[in-house]
């Protein structure tokens, strides 16, 4: 149990999937404008990247290694992400309109969202077995979730006051990042 528990912590803080990886940059900086559409999109991360996590470990084992078609690795996993985000943006807009639409554009690049078949690669890259690559799939997840609030209810609070000219927007967003990263690697000497 320790060792899901290290697991864990390690996705979410020393080993964060966009701050100390540098994976899924586009949708953290774009979508970090507004608190409501940081946590439906980080919702949405969290949901795709675990359960697509899940399904390409499957296609990995049972259909790809067996086959002798691990060179379709990549491209497989690209697919299966691409299903479930079709998925997700069906269910998002019939049931939670106003979140379809604040996403926008951002939805549909969760397909091609680097972090989401980043982590997917990574399970595969680390050999877990299908309960842990699970677990590491959500909490990377949640990881990304939790840096992209944390960087849009910033972002929120600067609207309020004097930025630059030079430093707002992206600039600022980038500088925050970087500090955001320093501050979740300073969990490293706890999880090692």
């Amino acid at each position: 149990m320790q060792e899901y528990l290290l697991l864990v912590l390690a996705a979410i803080f020393v080993n964060n999937i966009v701050l100390a990886q540098y994976l899924g940059n586009c949708p953290f900086i774009g979508t970090s404008k507004s608190l409501s559409v940081a946590g439906g999109m980080g919702a949405a991360v969290v949901f795709v990247a675990t359960l697509s996590t899940a399904i390409t470990w499957l296609v990995q084992e049972y259909l790809l290694l067996p086959a002798g078609l691990g060179y379709l690795q990549t491209i497989a996993f690209i697919l299966v992400i691409a299903s479930l985000v079709q998925f997700v943006e069906m269910f998002l807009k019939k049931m939670l309109p106003p979140l379809y639409r604040s996403l926008g554009i951002f939805l549909p690049l969760i397909t091609t969202n680097c972090a989401v078949l980043g982590i997917a690669l990574i399970v595969q890259r680390k050999e877990y077995d299908f309960f842990k690559a699970v677990v590491f799939a959500f909490a990377s997840g949640v990881g990304f979730a939790l840096a992209l609030v944390i960087l849009s209810g910033i972002r929120e609070r600067l609207d309020l006051v004097r930025v630059p000219r030079s430093l707002k927007g992206t600039p600022i967003a980038l500088i925050l990042a970087g500090l955001m990263s320093l501050a979740f690697f300073a969990f490293k000497g706890m999880i090692s």
